[in-house]
């Protein structure tokens, strides 16, 4: 099928546990892909296929599907909510054209939703709202409408209402036609029937449409004017205003159900169909140079032009790496060649294949529009523009954010070392959010990731899936460094030993840098004292020092280093003298400019029942934690706070022994602020023994 206007790349996005993988798995079953649905907290669904997904419940990696409604093909991803995967999120959403957020019924706009809504918000992705388990106790569909308007600022439309509450949810009402859907407590989405509105609701379902028509007919300014004159727009009129809405992001159509008990879900895969933007709608990706600026071109949809895809995720499996691949213009081809702008290499197409969650169909050949895996390439990372080789092009790059905790790991015995290096070196293709290093001192591995789930999940497939047991140090968190005061002062690299020399200085102020600018490197040398084509060089040398701090070898942040005067030697002067002197300059002034340890803050979000509030609070500032926010909903509290990641670990398990296992929690890093002096000793001393440990 080539007709785009029938093509849908959605989304599946969410805080962890509102449903996502369940609603997923209704997609399937009412599209025909699947005979019977399974369910996460089973460990049988679809898409969560890998053994941690369905032990934890939780989906991990994102993972693609196809599939049919009326006509128009779903190429669905259904994307992780906890908050140490949001970078799977963050590179689905960059392939997406629209997306499905669900919002748990109960629960409401959770932690990660947020995030979720942030990311799709400047992805510009459109989306519809579904919020899901109605049949929950405290759940309120038009409470949590009116939280995605007050937490999130969307502008969402009321297009069903839910007949029944809690326990006696049995359906909906679709105010556009003003019939009511009533499902049977068989479980099978098949069976409902279709009826008048119940005559308790008449009143309430005529203002509510009143409000969805108001909303509808302000995209188009003649149906408003025809609307104000008593005129009543066709459904067609309105279905293609709110189409419009969506597409520019004006508005959100907010729809509701119960994804587990199989109620409402049909209305959502017609709401996919009426109201998402197919491929051609969407405003064109940009193109960038090879320092990410835009050039002003873009990859318009068409499968006539030439080839422009984006790798937008790694994975491996028993088949080989698979590399997921959007195709924004252009056709792939079996046994075609292709280039991979990032490498400036060729890449031969072996086998092209569909995803139908961890199963395959093979293709002969796909087209723009389409979201496809090929199997066996190379050299392709995370965020590689793929293009036709006559005409290269660089699509915008994916930025993926820093990891802030760190283990060391060791094989349990000798040969599995190289079976370690192998497994890390496909872990670290699939999830560019995972570093791993070698501690130059020591030869350990460092795994890198972003909190201790991640990291705890990355272990457990070493072990499982890659057969290597390991010995897992004590988490580490990554500290940084900084300056507080400025200082002036002067270096003078000089070295003779017969022949020609080295000769280079350099006068020079030190000053604290504003926030999140890393080094900036400025030069007020008047006249010749130091030529032009040495700065470069001294900017060099000052760069390759920001690595190790001076107070315990931490990475430094933000500083500004200003060349103000200098001396050369015609002979003995050179770029290398003048990067040496630098380097000199760096560790002679840091020690005198007030240096400072900065810890990793957390933004964290903790749900806890009412009566637990005071010891979630109380233990939070034991933790050296600022509470931020705290809001009280049906089911209970959430407390916002900022956290130092050092007091974080195994959070988890104090918050369930204080709530007697009805707590929960997430967070994401926030912002580097400066260490007390107590805690900056401590770290110290630890950094101290474990050097001097190594050397032994």
């Amino acid at each position: 099928m080539s007709d785009l206007s029938h093509y849908r790349n959605i989304g599946i996005f969410a805080h962890v546990d509102a449903g996502k993988t369940t609603t997923t798995e209704r997609i399937l079953k009412l599209t025909g892909k699947i005979h019977k649905a399974g369910e996460t907290h089973d460990g049988e669904s679809t898409t969560d296929f890998m053994e941690q997904e369905a032990e934890r419940g939780i989906t991990i990696q994102s993972a693609a599907v196809s599939c049919f409604w009326k006509g128009h093909r779903f190429n669905v991803i259904d994307t992780p909510g906890h908050v140490d995967f949001t970078v799977e999120v963050y590179r689905s959403l960059k392939v997406l054209d629209g997306g499905i957020g669900v919002f748990c019924g109960s629960g409401g706009v959770e932690p990660q939703s947020e995030t979720n809504w942030r990311y799709a918000n400047e992805s510009g992705v459109a989306r519809i709202i579904f919020v899901n388990k109605l049949d929950r106790l405290g759940a309120d569909f038009l409470r949590v409408v009116q939280q995605t308007r007050d937490v999130l600022a969307a502008n969402p439309v009321v297009m069903v209402l839910p007949i029944g509450r809690e326990d006696e949810f049995t359906g909906v009402v679709d105010l556009l036609t003003r019939k009511a859907y009533i499902w049977d407590d068989s479980g099978d989405a098949e069976k409902y029937t279709i009826e008048d509105v119940p005559a308790d609701m008449v009143d309430q379902v005529e203002e509510y449409r009143e409000m969805l028509v108001e909303s509808a007919v302000e995209q188009d300014d003649d149906l408003m004017e025809a609307y104000m004159e008593g005129e009543e727009p066709s459904i067609e009129d309105i279905k293609r205003c709110i189409r419009k809405g969506t597409r520019t992001m004006a508005l959100f159509p907010a729809y509701c159900g119960s994804a587990f008990k199989n109620k409402g879900m049909q209305l959502v895969l017609d709401a996919v169909n009426d109201y998402l933007p197919s491929p051609t709608e969407v405003d064109p990706q940009p193109l960038t140079d090879e320092e990410g600026n835009e050039t002003g071109e873009h990859a318009i949809v068409d499968a006539d032009a030439p080839l422009k895809a984006l790798a937008f995720k790694i994975m491996d499996d028993r088949f080989g790496a698979l590399t997921f691949v959007r195709i924004y213009s252009g056709r792939i081809k079996k046994g075609d060649t292709i280039l991979n702008s990032a490498t400036g290499k060729t890449e031969r197409v072996g086998r092209m294949v569909e995803m139908q969650a961890d199963e395959r169909t093979e293709l002969d050949s796909a087209q723009a529009g389409d979201i496809i895996a090929i199997i066996g390439m190379k050299n392709v990372q995370t965020g590689h523009t793929l293009c036709d080789v006559k005409h290269p092009c660089t699509l915008e790059a994916m930025v993926f954010p820093d990891p802030v905790i760190s283990i060391a790991v060791a094989p349990k015995d000798k040969g599995g070392s190289e079976k370690m290096g192998v497994a890390i070196g496909k872990m670290v293709a699939e999830d560019p959010s995972f570093r791993v290093e070698t501690d130059e001192d020591s030869g350990e591995t460092i795994l890198k990731g972003m909190g201790e789930l991640h990291l705890d999940i990355k272990v457990d497939i070493l072990k499982r899936t890659y057969g290597v047991d390991l010995i897992v140090g004590e988490p580490q968190v990554a500290y940084r460094e900084t300056i507080t005061s400025q200082i002036e002062d002067s270096y003078t690299h000089k070295k003779q030993s017969g022949g020609s020399g080295q000769y280079g200085k350099i006068d020079y102020i030190i000053r604290p840098g504003e926030a999140n600018t890393g080094l900036v490197f400025k030069s007020s040398v008047v006249g010749g004292n130091v030529p032009k084509e040495f700065w470069p060089a001294i900017e060099k040398g000052v760069a390759s020092m920001m690595n190790t701090g001076t107070i315990a070898g931490f990475p430094v942040l933000d500083i500004e280093f200003e060349l103000v005067d200098g001396a050369y030697h015609a002979v003995d002067s050179s770029a290398i003298a003048f990067e040496i002197a630098a380097k000199g300059a760096f560790r002679q002034s840091l020690p005198k400019a007030n240096p400072q340890l900065l810890e990793p803050m957390m933004k964290v979000d903790v749900f806890t029942p009412e009566d637990h509030v005071g010891d979630v609070i109380g233990d939070l500032n034991r933790r050296r934690g600022m509470i931020k926010d705290q809001n009280a909903g049906v089911t209970g509290v959430r407390i916002k706070a900022d956290v130092p990641l050092s007091e974080m670990f195994g959070y988890i398990g104090s918050l369930r022994t204080m709530t007697s296992g009805r707590g929960q929690f997430s967070m994401e890093f926030s912002h580097y602020a400066p260490c007390p002096a107590n805690v900056s000793e401590k770290v110290v001393a630890q950094v101290k023994e474990r050097k001097a440990a190594e050397n032994k």
